[in-house]
């Protein structure tokens, strides 16, 4: 889990680098000060990209087919390309805020508003697409999810009790947090290296099942597989408390990057060759089915069920947190109602509670819209809106490239930079155009909300000043 915020914003320097106070050239000064280093660092970035979608997604791209492997590899290349952009901000503005403070610093306050926007979407979005996928696992203990009304009422409940932990305090979230993540590597190393040893290719079904073209499929694939690696940008939102931050958020990301992939591909190659395709394709827990298929009887996957449902509540648990902290850092820069910066108990409970509102009344809405694949549509919704921040962070990079402002860009590494950033930008447009119509739709729907919102905001702000 991290938690996101941002400092007032700096008057940039004549050379075009952001002021950082002169007692601490990384970036490192204030409160939070040397919290952690690079090993701490590069937890957080793989702690956060390993959350609760995984547990969910086998299933949901083994209707491409084996072709969605070539999707992991070609997403984990993108996804580093995006961390070396984080890296490179990072390293010249180690503020916390990340694309948001990348966005405002570069293109003023209507791009940095549009990321946080954009960002605040995806994580309260990202909080219904996970209750979905736990109601799967809740099935497996508890019958639930024969019946729409009852699998909806599930998914509010696994919303709200993380929600009541995060109204307790800092505390309580901090105990569900630490739990939560233990629990959540037990059933993925258990499938990921347990069942290679099961491995039956015959069960790996056709290489491409949609059948069109291997080139849509695997930007299909890659839209939802994205889902599994929002998080890649955490190290560069809590720069500020990274220690030395110029020089570890880029490491830390790359690093947690890819060993998160590594975990991500083994796993689901695994669940591949353990459960058969047709059975995989319509599988609600795939990791239950893979270690039943392994060991034969129900225990394990009732076991694995246990444990995946702790871990993706313990990432609503987490992301409740996040999504009410991203307000509250915009909301402090006068880009957001201030009502967002209420805090109590160390929480922003304004946000807390916004945030359960708004995830609960679109989980409802896609379960009355009777569609037969709710997580599918919530993560391809997701996928949009984490690429707008992630585009506006790249476009900064592209920015500071093209006007080689003084020591914004380092003239000894320009080239590489900037193979690395048109590789980022291509992969950020590449996830819109895979996300598919219905996603960006609903998307483009939340981004010109936020738009009036930000035009009302600014009408006060001009009025008051």
């Amino acid at each position: 889990m991290h938690v996101t915020g941002t400092a007032p914003r700096s008057a940039p320097a004549p050379s075009g680098t952001p002021e950082v106070p002169a007692e601490d050239p990384h970036g490192d000064a204030g409160r939070h000060a040397r919290r952690f280093g690079l090993p701490v660092a590069t937890a957080l970035v793989m702690g956060n990209i390993i959350g609760g979608g995984i547990f969910l997604l086998p299933a949901s791209v083994a209707a491409y087919g084996t072709v969605s492997l070539v999707a992991f590899g070609v997403l984990t290349v993108g996804a580093i390309a995006l961390a070396l952009v984080f890296g490179r901000l990072a390293e010249r503005d180690p503020r916390t805020g990340g694309p948001y403070v990348y966005a405002r610093e570069a293109f003023g306050d209507f791009a940095g508003f549009l990321a946080a926007w954009a960002y605040w979407i995806t994580t309260w979005v990202s909080n219904a697409a996970l209750a979905v996928a736990a109601v799967g696992y809740l099935d497996v203990l508890i019958p639930v999810g024969g019946h729409r009304w009852t699998a909806c009422l599930a998914a509010l409940t696994l919303q709200w009790l993380p929600a009541l932990a995060n109204f307790a305090g800092t505390r309580y979230v901090g105990a569900v947090q630490l739990v939560s993540t233990v629990l959540k590597f037990v059933p993925l190393l258990l499938v990921a290296v347990g069942g290679l040893f099961f491995f039956d290719p015959a069960k790996l079904g056709p290489f491409n099942a949609t059948g069109g073209g291997a080139v849509g499929a695997v930007s299909a694939s890659a839209a939802l597989l994205l889902f599994s690696y929002l998080g890649v940008e955490s190290a560069a939102v809590s720069a500020g408390e990274v220690r030395n931050a110029r020089r570890n958020v880029g490491r830390a990301t790359v690093i947690g990057t890819a060993a998160a992939a590594l975990v991500y591909l083994v796993g689901t190659l695994s669940v591949f060759g353990t459960v058969a395709h047709d059975r995989l394709v319509t599988s609600t827990a795939p990791f239950s089915d893979a270690v039943n298929a392994m060991f034969g009887g129900t225990w394990g996957g009732w076991a694995v069920a246990l444990a995946a449902l702790v871990s993706m509540t313990g990432c609503l648990n987490g992301w409740t947190l996040l999504s009410a902290q991203t307000p509250y850092a915009a909301a402090r820069d006068g880009l957001f109602p201030a009502a967002f910066t209420r805090r109590r108990r160390g929480v922003p409970t304004v946000g807390v509670g916004v945030t359960v509102v708004l995830a609960s009344l679109l989980t409802v809405y896609n379960y009355v819209s009777g569609s037969a694949k709710v997580f599918e549509i919530l993560v391809l919704v997701t996928t949009f809106t984490a690429t707008v921040p992630y585009l506006l962070a790249t476009a900064a990079q592209i920015f500071h490239l093209v006007a080689g402002r003084g020591q914004a860009v380092d003239r000894a590494r320009l080239a590489r930079d900037a193979v690395v950033t048109a590789a980022a930008a291509a992969f950020s447009i590449w996830l819109v155009a895979g996300a598919g119509y219905a996603a960006v739709y609903q998307g483009v729907l939340f981004l010109f909300v936020g738009i009036i919102v930000y035009a009302v905001m600014a009408a006060r702000r001009q009025r008051t000043a």
